[in-house]
């Protein structure tokens, strides 16, 4: 009643989004109340600490952590608690970084999908991982800060040399050692946490009649519709070109603001990225 106009744009956004039946949804208390104290909208309970065990079970599992946004997991597997057992979804649930986004029946049993549950947890989240994915977090910074220049202006060849450096500055030593060329899912996931690190709208696997686009960002009142590749598995020019023969931008045409379509390829062989492509839809 007191909060009303301030819930939908600001409070709601930032520490609203906890639920367990994916209906009913509870604010975080301790950021609430850190926001009054403070006067200043910061993620208060994800910098008491992001518990190095998740961070290093995601990192050695080798999990896409783009999937985490989304990801379905069965009730029993939600409620194991012993560590040594305990799956790639519980950890997260059970420390607060995901929680119930929707419920869904599936072979007569149930299950649950998680998701991020605010913008305060899921920027945190991200940032935290980034600096395991890149292993250089004075550089991550550097590029999260032109990123969102870049993003907000419409620059698409600026945003274009800031991806290429965000995966260009990985320290070699980095690949050789965590054989980061053996699994896809690195790569997207790199480029996720950098977005969803910025705080900006993101949506991943973004469903239309015709498929499912890889990931959708609004930003500085723009759509930019991602579709990512590897090079060597789909050929030269294949994301551009899917974005465009599956008509992904007809979805936000009535939106009535600039949809950029850009196709990423990555190389398995020099680990870097090997093709952008972009194009007014």
């Amino acid at each position: 009643t007191v909060f009303a106009p301030e819930l939908p744009g600001l409070l709601r956004d930032w520490y609203n989004g906890y639920s367990w039946d994916g209906r009913e949804r509870v604010y975080n208390p301790f950021d609430l109340l850190l926001l009054f104290r403070k006067r200043e909208f910061e993620p208060w309970w994800c910098e008491t600490g992001t518990p190095t065990l998740l961070m290093e079970m995601l990192w050695e599992r080798r999990i896409p952590t783009a999937t985490l946004d989304g990801m379905l997991a069965s009730g029993r597997a939600l409620g194991t608690f012993d560590v040594g057992r305990i799956g790639t979804e519980a950890l997260p649930f059970q420390s607060g970084y995901l929680t119930v986004a929707g419920v869904e029946r599936r072979a007569g049993l149930k299950y649950y999908r998680l998701g991020y549950p605010n913008r305060a947890v899921r920027q945190s989240f991200n940032l935290d991982l980034l600096d395991i994915l890149t292993g250089d977090d004075c550089k991550r910074e550097e590029h999260s800060l032109a990123l969102d220049s870049m993003l907000k202006a419409g620059d698409l060849h600026g945003i274009e040399s800031t991806v290429r450096a965000m995966f260009s500055t990985i320290p070699s030593d980095w690949h050789r050692r965590n054989k980061l060329d053996q699994y896809e899912g690195y790569y997207a996931s790199v480029f996720y946490a950098y977005f969803a690190g910025l705080g900006v709208n993101v949506t991943l696997e973004d469903s239309s009649s015709r498929g499912r686009l890889d990931m959708a960002v609004r930003a500085g009142g723009r759509v930019y519709l991602f579709e990512f590749k590897v090079r060597e598995r789909e050929g030269l020019g294949a994301a551009l070109a899917q974005l465009k023969a599956k008509g992904y931008a007809d979805k936000y045409r009535h939106l009535g603001i600039p949809v950029h379509l850009v196709g990423v390829e990555f190389s398995i062989k020099t680990r870097k990225v090997a093709g952008f492509d972009f194009e007014l839809a």
